[in-house]
């Protein structure tokens, strides 16, 4: 199918964020917004979003791709995913005040893009949002990411004859067994539940409390992938979430976090496209 991309500028509280549409020749009544992970702007690593919201568009999907403010061309200063609310909502608007046949949006987001995505329906309930596509969702901590070594690097070292061969004959730096340790220290840490609630928490809630699809892509060498199904699997906040009947989940082996081969980004594409059209 034809399309067309345009730019599309926006206001959120006063200031003016910058986007890129593809629009269908005959969209659909649903669309996907790209929610860029920053600090990056809006055509992706390796132009991955460019190069997505192509394809969704030549199958008859609008997708919008945008900067935040204080990124890329938009006005503003610098924000974080926790405070990105606002922007994804003004994103929303402009879609479809731009197409007005939309009535469905699902929400696209790579690493803290998918945590804002979360972030975003757990403040906002938008119905507008029918589903969730997320890939490598951000939960760094300190905790969890000692998690993640001990039990993906430093279990795999410590089985290893060399590594103890190097160590004993004093090859392996003391700088090393001391971050070893140290790791193990972290990782008996547990998430503190605040009455707040710290970001994890509440993308927890958001994800609980989601009516609709959600698409979990993972990549199979990557640290935050691991990160977020080792927190996943220990947190009471998130037990059972990734096992829901609304959720479907593929890991791409050997994918990098950001998808760097055009086999990999290819394999993002087909499973997004895929997992849209059946909805």
């Amino acid at each position: 199918m034809t399309f067309t991309e345009s730019t599309l500028s926006f206001s959120c509280a006063g200031q003016a964020l910058v986007g890129i549409l593809a629009a269908p020749e005959q969209p659909s009544r649903r669309a996907v917004v790209i929610i860029v992970g920053g600090p990056q702007y809006r055509a992706g690593s390796h132009r991955q979003f460019v190069l997505l919201s192509r394809a969704l568009a030549a199958a008859g999907l609008a997708v919008l791709r945008f900067d935040y403010r204080g990124m890329g061309d938009s006005d503003g200063d610098m924000r974080t995913f926790e405070q990105a609310d606002a922007d994804v909502g003004a994103a929303l608007d402009a879609l479809q005040q731009q197409l007005p046949s939309v009535q469905q949006v699902m929400l696209w987001g790579l690493c803290d893009g998918a945590s804002a995505a979360l972030l975003y329906c757990n403040k906002t309930q938008d119905p507008r949002v029918h589903g969730l596509c997320l890939l490598n969702p951000w939960v760094r901590s300190a905790a969890s990411l000692a998690r993640a070594h001990v039990k993906h690097y430093y279990r795999q070292r410590l089985l290893q004859k060399e590594f103890w061969r190097r160590l004993l004959s004093g090859k392996v730096a003391l700088k090393a067994v001391g971050e070893l340790f140290q790791n193990l220290r972290l990782s008996r840490g547990r998430p503190v539940p605040q009455d707040s609630g710290p970001f994890q928490q509440r993308m927890a809630r958001a994800w609980a409390a989601f009516p609709g699809p959600i698409l979990l892509l993972l990549s199979g060498d990557d640290y935050t992938a691991r990160e977020f199904v080792e927190y996943a699997g220990m947190d009471a906040a998130w037990a059972g979430l990734l096992e829901q009947p609304n959720v479907q989940q593929h890991e791409i082996s050997g994918a990098d976090h950001t998808f760097s081969s055009a086999a990999w980004r290819a394999e993002v594409e087909r499973m997004t496209l895929d997992w849209a059209v059946s909805l």
